[in-house]
């Protein structure tokens, strides 16, 4: 990160950096609380872990190799050409950066929903809710293709809007981060997760999205910010059998509505 008139800035060339630090130490923060403190009792546990974590070796090389630009490289640009409706926005930079930040989390609340209503979409992204643990592994497994249509439909998000490439980053950072967390095995108490249900997208509430029962499933997709499940309707307090009863995996009914 560097200064410029004044603003603190991010540039594409410590993007990679920041994003994988911060991705391992959420990663390992999570599994070692996941360990210390669980929610649930696993099934299959931790044989798991190869395949969801080779996932993401496997899609990160695919991003690389078959996207030539990453998203702040991209904002970058758009920024530095006047495009997009933030940048022509008369707002602080910290405005910009804090708008950028929950008009991305939006649009990827609403493509998750896009990719539970669409079959062809389902069908990628049924990989993620077919493990039958909840975990820290399961927020990064996901499909190749839906890994690589995300980026492609993140890319045009960000053409459009053209947020700060700081607001850029923080996403990223924010959603690798609380992906991992909000599919983390945690034990969290109640009143505590009852509070920060108002600012973030706690395990106990994301999990329900993984019941096999399809009304829950179709429910709280919210990866970072909870507020768009509280407005659009899609949220579900509890899982009817409970937690700790509840079945996790692919819903009965899995085949969306054409």
């Amino acid at each position: 990160m560097v200064m410029h008139h004044g603003c603190l800035m991010v540039t594409s060339h410590n993007e990679m950096a920041v994003r994988l630090t911060c991705f391992v130490a959420v990663l390992v923060a999570v599994a070692v609380a996941e360990w210390c403190a669980p929610r649930r009792r696993l099934t299959i546990g931790r044989r798991r872990w190869p395949l969801n974590l080779g996932l993401v070796a496997v899609n990160a090389v695919a991003v690389r190799l078959l996207i030539p630009i990453t998203a702040v490289a991209t904002a970058e640009m758009t920024t530095s050409a006047g495009l997009g409706l933030i940048s022509q926005a008369a707002w602080p930079s910290w405005v910009k950066v804090a708008v950028g930040v929950i008009l991305l989390d939006l649009a990827i609340y609403l493509q998750h929903v896009l990719f539970h209503a669409v079959p062809a979409l389902w069908r990628l992204h049924r990989l993620h809710h077919a493990d039958r643990d909840f975990d820290v592994t399961t927020g990064v497994r996901f499909h190749t293709l839906e890994i690589l249509l995300s980026a492609l439909l993140k890319l045009g998000v960000i053409v459009a809007l053209a947020p700060p490439p700081l607001a850029v980053l923080i996403f990223e950072v924010l959603l690798n981060a609380s992906s991992m967390f909000n599919h983390g095995n945690l034990a969290i108490p109640r009143q505590m997760d009852r509070l920060l249900r108002w600012f973030v997208v706690t395990p106990d509430m994301h999990r329900v999205h993984h019941s096999t029962t399809r009304a829950e499933a179709d429910s709280n997709y919210g990866f970072n910010l909870p507020w768009w499940d509280f407005l659009m309707g899609t949220y579900c307090a509890e899982p009817a059998a409970g937690h700790e009863a509840m079945t996790i995996g692919i819903p009965v009914s899995s085949q969306p509505p054409v």
